[in-house]
């Protein structure tokens, strides 16, 4: 038997937020939905999609709202999501909340719970450049780092006061080793009433 929930994970780039969010999924047994993967995806199997968002991405610009929410409403829309899905990479706005929330309310559905990891600037600064040097990864510059999290904090922080107003808001401690960070979200979670089905 599948838990239900519905769930997003927000936090910084370097929060590990794509790894607990596969980890968390999994416990649940619900799919993530990651704009990030389905962008990749469609840009490496060269669909209509893909050419769309890579031309976007060339121009250094971000993909619109419009776009990416209509990329999400389908597959939210998809059978493995009807018992509750993991959100991750969206909304990433507060434009995009309001999207997300009239999508839910027109099927009686509204998010569980809002999973924030909360890792220091510093940190997440010095895991990007260990990750950069272990992938070779030239574009993750100390400035090119720090202007993403310029971006997150300026853009995606503030979804975060919308949804604590709501009360769905669990604040994790996203420094420890990966046991400990995914057992602070479960436990998070299990106070809510968020169980893992047996």
């Amino acid at each position: 038997m599948t838990a239900s929930a519905r769930l997003l994970i927000v936090g910084p780039q370097g929060s590990g937020k794509g790894t607990q969010g596969v980890r968390i999924a999994e416990t649940f047994g619900i799919p993530v939905v990651s704009t990030g993967d389905i962008f990749r995806a469609n840009i490496k199997g060269g669909t209509e999609l893909g050419q769309k968002v890579t031309a976007i991405l060339d121009r250094g610009d971000l993909v619109p709202d419009e776009l990416t929410g209509e990329i999400v409403r389908d597959r939210l829309a998809q059978d493995d999501a009807a018992n509750g899905f993991l959100l991750d990479g969206y909304p990433r706005n507060t434009a995009q909340v309001g999207h997300l929330e009239e999508f839910l309310a027109g099927r009686g559905e509204s998010l569980d719970a809002v999973i924030l990891l909360d890792v220091p600037r510093d940190e997440s600064i010095s895991r990007l450049s260990l990750r950069a040097i272990e992938q070779g990864r030239s574009d993750d510059t100390e400035d090119a780092i720090a202007h993403r999290l310029d971006i997150y904090e300026r853009e995606t922080a503030p979804i975060i006061d919308v949804y604590s107003e709501k009360g769905i808001v669990d604040r994790i401690d996203g420094v420890g080793s990966l046991d400990e960070i995914t057992e602070r979200i479960v436990a998070a979670l299990d106070a809510r009433g968020l169980r893992v089905a047996v």
